[in-house]
């Protein structure tokens, strides 16, 4: 019998995912290229694949410090949905699930993509206001929601509870029913294929530690692990890391980092329907098609010097599903973990140049980046192939901080975070 210590087991699982990607070309980085993307997760190899498929541009590479969809791509609770309150959010998110409602087709490759709904709960007279707020303005943008009774929210959802003697009680919830939920490193490797396909070189354990520039200020290059990379362009998607690797190049970025928390539980037959989210329980949940309860738990706002850590999070994040799901309170967790978000100022992305240029970037999802993949990578791919915004994307550029226009999406999330 084989014995491993957690390190090995660890070990041998990065090896797996690593092994994975050679079932491809496995290039060694050439001298130069059009363009670099730095990261290889949902958002930067989507921004590959549009690169050489809608532009035609197959001279790109992908750098990534380990292996593809290894950083937040593999980290998060799959939900997509494109129920944001302003009209720039509200673009940029139905482009995205737009295009989700294609991509296995497009890419020939099963993402999972499952329009099964998502549901956000009101338990007070604030959430009803801002819920039917959100509904109405999703209608005037052509984007579909709709307001349900509690009696039709348990109807659409059987395992929820409705009691009047809850702490909170279910008073109404809005409904987009195209909402839903997609496997989240199927994305990653569907994309990884269809751009290597193309000719894109997407080239694994290669970290970048410095951006060059050339005499005139311009972005020349990347400095890798593996020697140095010229570029072009250079386009940063490296959820967690953006405001290191822009540091490289003296450029402050306007974000925040935050450890956002999930778990799943052990799987069980089909039993919850749809995705539920909760504000003032705090609280969100859906069912994988392995059978897994996935629970999205909240950022952690401060910094723990418990031996803990932030145990505490994540059990009250139990304690919420638990009111309003009394039916799995003997289900037993099978793993939990963390991701890290960039937050900016007004919780949304930033999505275009930088003052130096050839240098380009794409940040600060918060904890809308895996919903956004495909329209994230659709409207970049455009920017960096044309030295322009996307109509899209527009709206979403560094400048905005400098005029006031903030789009101001901090309680898009439908949690408190």
């Amino acid at each position: 019998m084989r014995r491993f210590s957690f390190a090995a087991l660890l070990a041998e699982a990065a090896n797996a995912h690593q092994g994975w990607g050679r079932q491809w070309r496995n290039p060694e980085p050439k001298r130069s290229y059009d363009i670099v993307v730095v990261g290889a997760g949902g958002h930067g190899l989507a921004t590959a694949y549009y690169l050489a498929s809608v532009h035609g541009i197959t001279n790109v590479a992908v750098l990534e410090k380990g292996w593809l969809g290894g950083g937040n791509t593999g980290r998060n609770t799959t939900i997509i949905r494109s129920n944001y309150l302003y009209d720039e959010s509200a673009g940029i998110y139905e482009h995205a699930v737009k295009l989700w409602e294609g991509l296995s087709q497009e890419l020939n490759y099963n993402v999972m993509f499952s329009q099964r709904g998502v549901m956000m709960l009101a338990h007070n007279q604030h959430d009803v206001q801002s819920l039917k707020r959100h509904i109405y303005a999703n209608r005037l943008n052509g984007v579909d929601n709709e307001w349900l009774t509690p009696e039709q929210a348990k109807d659409f959802c059987p395992p929820l509870n409705i009691s009047p003697d809850l702490r909170y009680p279910v008073i109404g919830a809005a409904l987009q029913r195209r909402g839903g939920v997609a496997r989240h490193d199927a994305v990653a490797w569907g994309y990884a294929r269809a751009a290597d396909a193309r000719g894109v070189d997407i080239i694994q354990n290669c970290e970048v530690t410095g951006l060059r520039r050339g005499p005139n200020g311009a972005i020349s290059g990347v400095e890798t692990t593996r020697g140095f990379i010229g570029a072009r362009r250079v386009g940063v998607v490296a959820a967690g890391h953006t405001s290191v690797i822009m540091s490289m190049a003296d450029v402050r970025m306007p974000i925040e980092s935050y450890p956002l928390q999930a778990l799943v539980s052990e799987p069980v037959k089909p039993v919850f329907p749809c995705v539920v989210m909760s504000n003032a329980v705090h609280a969100y949940i859906s069912q994988s098609d392995k059978g897994e309860l996935v629970i999205g738990a909240g950022t952690d706002q401060y910094t723990s010097y418990s031996q803990q850590g932030g145990l505490h999070i994540t059990t009250h994040t139990l304690d919420a599903i638990l009111e309003l799901f009394p039916q799995f309170s003997r289900m037993r967790m099978l793993r939990n973990w963390g991701g890290i978000v960039d937050v900016t100022p007004d919780r949304s992305p930033i999505i275009g140049k930088t003052p130096i240029e050839g240098l380009y970037v794409n940040c600060g999802w918060g904890t809308g980046g895996f919903k956004a993949t495909p329209g994230s990578g659709h409207v970049f791919a455009h920017t960096l192939a044309t030295g322009e915004p996307h109509k899209i994307n527009a709206p979403f550029t560094l400048d905005r901080f400098y005029t006031g226009r903030l789009i101001d999406e901090a309680a898009a999330a439908a949690v408190a975070h």
